[in-house]
């Protein structure tokens, strides 16, 4: 008798021809989808290769591979690529601004001490962010300022005409945003306030600051408020120019926080009120908690729109990192090479604006995971 014994199908190859051919069919899907989908998608995705295939390989060639970093003056710059060798001699005026070489290990300590008081309030593992968030907001700023003016504990005196470049922009925005977020938050609360006095006041604080343009304010502070002084009362112009700022931000900070406050339901309000709790408790524990979520983008727009405003300073001869490119592009021994000054700059700028929006976009996702409950 013979026994047969069964066949076991043999099983497909992983990872060869047919995974290849699925991946391919994938990738072919995926393009008539999105960039084949119709006639004018079609003859969009044909003209946007067409211009890359035309543009990408002489500026490929001009921004690298004919380009120049080597050298100590322009002379090094023979060819016909970029001269780079501008931005690396230049990159301490481009970050610091005339800083005092000596004493730059305070501008890195201040550095490492905002990314200290940054990684709890950024991480969910921490309890109490809220209160980390409060010395970033407070006991930081005073920490900072003391190591970079100096004039105490043995430090030397650095003027703020020294500061400049991106270290400016950056401070600039900082000390704006710890003023502007907390002070919008207030507007918008008094905006919705039932009392005239401060609903009316935030209304017209409001109002006047988004009426204004923020070169006319950058003016005002620079060269009107020195003539309303007192004799022999000086204010430094750097301050003078924050203060713009923050008061500036405020107003557009406040109508996005309202936005959040309206996107509320008034139930929970009501619901709360019921249980006992009075107004600023409502108001702390359960309508701005969920206010500020919801306008988490708009925050994070604005704050990408400050950062890029700072470069307006340069009107009333502060030198951050454009005014630092714009005085180096002057020097005699640096003429002509506007161009790599300028894509240096817009680089830099788009960097830290991407940086900013991604981790805005993380953090709203997370803050949405939070919500919903999912891992």
């Amino acid at each position: 008798m013979t026994v047969q014994m069964p066949v076991e199908a043999a099983a497909p190859p992983s990872g060869g021809f047919e995974g290849s051919t699925g991946g391919a069919a994938r990738v072919f899907d995926w393009l008539r989808r999105n960039l084949f989908s119709s006639v004018s998608n079609a003859l969009l995705t044909v003209l946007v290769v067409g211009l890359l295939i035309i543009v990408v390989p002489p500026v490929f060639n001009w921004a690298i591979a004919d380009a120049t970093i080597s050298g100590s003056s322009k002379s090094a710059c023979t060819g016909d690529g970029a001269c780079w060798t501008f931005i690396k001699l230049r990159l301490h005026t481009f970050f610091w601004g005339h800083y005092p070489d000596a004493e730059l290990w305070r501008v890195g300590l201040a550095a490492v001490l905002l990314v200290a008081f940054l990684v709890p309030v950024m991480r969910d593992q921490v309890r109490h962010r809220g209160f980390f968030l409060l010395l970033l907001l407070t006991v930081y700023p005073l920490l900072a300022g003391i190591l970079l003016v100096g004039d105490v504990l043995g430090l030397p005196y650095v003027d703020t005409s020294e500061w400049g470049g991106l270290m400016l922009d950056v401070i600039i925005s900082f000390v704006t945003v710890a003023g502007a977020l907390p002070l919008g938050v207030l507007l918008a609360l008094g905006r919705r306030s039932e009392l005239g006095v401060f609903k009316y006041l935030s209304i017209a604080f409001i109002e006047l600051w988004r009426g204004v343009p923020l070169l006319t304010v950058l003016f005002m502070s620079a060269v009107m408020v020195p003539l309303f002084l007192p004799h022999g009362v000086s204010i430094d112009r750097l301050l003078r120019a924050m203060v713009a700022f923050t008061l500036f931000n405020a107003a557009y900070m406040a109508e996005t926080v309202r936005g959040g406050l309206q996107g509320v339901p008034v139930g929970q309000e009501e619901a709360a009120s019921s249980l006992g709790l009075g107004w600023w408790h409502v108001q702390v524990f359960v309508t701005l908690p969920q206010a500020l979520r919801i306008v988490v983008p708009g925050i994070v727009n604005n704050i990408v729109d400050l950062f890029k405003d700072t470069s307006l300073v340069t009107i009333i001869g502060l030198v951050d990192l454009l005014g630092a490119v714009e005085q180096s592009l002057k020097d005699p021994a640096w003429l002509g090479l506007a161009k790599e000054g300028y894509i240096f700059t817009a680089a830099l700028f788009f960097v830290c604006c991407f940086a900013m929006s991604s981790y805005g976009r993380r953090f709203e996702r997370r803050l949405n995971r939070h919500r919903t409950g999912a891992p």
